[in-house]
């Protein structure tokens, strides 16, 4: 796994008119929220929340009408693997976190519509069906080893729990539910230098038009 300043140094080594204005702000910035991730070793909710400002950094761009933030990062992450012609992300993927992923695909706490049943008051069992029905397309991409698929279906997990610490959903430092924090810390910690590597690797690709671009 490529370390932060490593990153930086190739970040810097790649002349600017071989990339878009767009590309140099989205890398630099996911990379300054990635060192700052990494000042915090000893708080996961931190960390995870450091980590996941440098992935949106590296993904985000402009929204379509007929599209959501998730649509955009399952396709930021399907383009990141058809680069990735080495499998690095697949050897990782498949090689160190088949277990967390099982328990994250597992856990009913980072499945939104459990969430959305409890908010409607919905006392059907819809939610759950949809689970069990869900956890069996996770389970039948795990075994086939299909890193697109199983990527998605990671980051869809870990973009609710992205959503209960930004959101006030948790309490820090809580002994409740620590396991997915755990987890989501040490998937998005070892992958996003693995993502961010990729796109030093293609310059040339395009990612899109950043939210907010630097204007004076």
């Amino acid at each position: 796994m490529p370390k932060t300043a490593e990153l930086r140094e190739r970040f810097k080594a790649i002349p600017q008119e071989a990339t878009t204005d767009a590309w140099r702000v989205r890398i630099h910035r996911a990379l300054s929220w990635l060192a700052r991730a990494d000042a915090e070793p000893d708080d996961p909710d931190a960390r995870f929340i450091f980590l996941w400002i440098a992935l949106n950094a590296a993904y985000a761009r402009e929204i379509g009408l007929a599209e959501t933030e998730r649509d955009r990062l399952r396709e930021f992450l399907a383009r990141l693997v058809a680069l990735d012609q080495a499998g690095r992300l697949h050897a990782t993927l498949f090689g160190q976190f088949t277990g967390p992923i099982r328990t994250l695909i597992e856990n009913k706490h980072v499945y939104q519509p459990f969430w959305s049943a409890q908010q409607a008051w919905d006392q059907t069992d819809a939610w759950r069906k949809s689970f069990d029905a869900s956890k069996g397309v996770a389970l039948q991409a795990l075994m086939e080893k299909d890193t697109t698929k199983v990527l998605s279906i990671v980051f869809d997990r870990l973009y609710v729990l992205r959503n209960q610490l930004v959101h006030g959903g948790a309490t820090w430092n809580s002994g409740v539910n620590r396991q997915q924090v755990k987890d989501g810390v040490a998937i998005l910690g070892t992958l996003l230098p693995m993502v961010l590597d990729l796109m030093l690797s293609h310059p040339g690709q395009d990612h899109g038009e950043i939210l907010y671009p630097v204007l004076v």
